[in-house]
Order: structure tokens, then sequence, then C-alpha cells
């Protein structure tokens, strides 16, 4: 899927990820790539000023699903299976970005990872990996 038909996808099919305001936005997609942006808001911050660990979370499971659609196609029922984070630095109250990078494509299960950094920044905040089935039946 190209960049605007996996957005459209993602409006149609998951609207609430906007619940609150568009805070969420794909940038980009590519051969097992794509690439989510994460604007600043106070609402993702936590106690001391920091970027909250499960607005990271949300930001890498959006960009991960983000690149299997954009590489499968809409597979709607394509879910997450398992994520697992290393937050590495603390972000200040900053937008992020998470670039995704699909390890494994196959019939049933992709594996990918993702790499988040503060906007402005090349210093990596957190490296997320996630799997997600992949339904039979496409």
């Amino acid at each position: 899927m190209t960049l605007d038909e996996t957005v459209a996808f993602l409006e149609r099919e998951f609207p609430q990820i906007h619940h609150g305001g568009r805070h969420y936005h794909l940038e980009a997609v590519g051969l097992l790539t794509a690439r989510m942006r994460m604007d600043h808001h106070d609402r993702f911050l936590r106690p001391g000023g920091t970027v909250s660990g499960p607005a990271m979370m949300t930001l890498a499971d959006l960009a991960l699903y983000a690149a299997i659609l954009a590489n499968l196609g809409p597979v709607a029922l394509a879910v997450t299976t398992n994520l697992s984070f290393n937050f590495l630095r603390r972000p200040g109250p900053n937008g992020l970005v998470g670039e995704a990078r699909l390890l494994k494509l196959g019939r049933r299960l992709a594996v990918g990872e993702v790499l988040i950094t503060a906007l402005g920044s090349s210093d990596l905040v957190c490296h997320a990996t996630g799997t997600y089935a992949i339904p039979p039946e496409r």
C-alpha cells in the first residue's frame, strides 16, 4: 500500500487513535519500513516532564502495524502478539519519531523493530521489538 492508502486505512479502521486530537502521523512507508511521528502533548508526559512509556509503546505499535499494512495490504486482523521495550534515555517534553523495520514478514508472523528518537535528535530514547500474528485468510 502507498502512504496515502495506509493512512486512509488507519483513518477508516482505527479512528480511535485520534481520540483527543491528531497526535500520531504516518510520515513514510517503504519496503519493510514505516516512519511514524508523535507530536508533543501534555497528555503524553509523566511526572518529571518526560514522555511516558505507554506513549512510546503506542508509537512503536502503530509504526510496526503501519509497516505491516504497507507491505501486506489492508490486513485489519493482524494482531500484536508480543512487544518488548528497552528505554534507553529519558526524552524531554518533545515529539518523538519511530522508525519501524520489519525483520521478517512471513505468511503467519511478522517480526520487527522500532528505533525511537526525539524530534531533532539522533540519540535513541527507546528500542522496541514486536511480533504480530497474520491471519491465514487475507
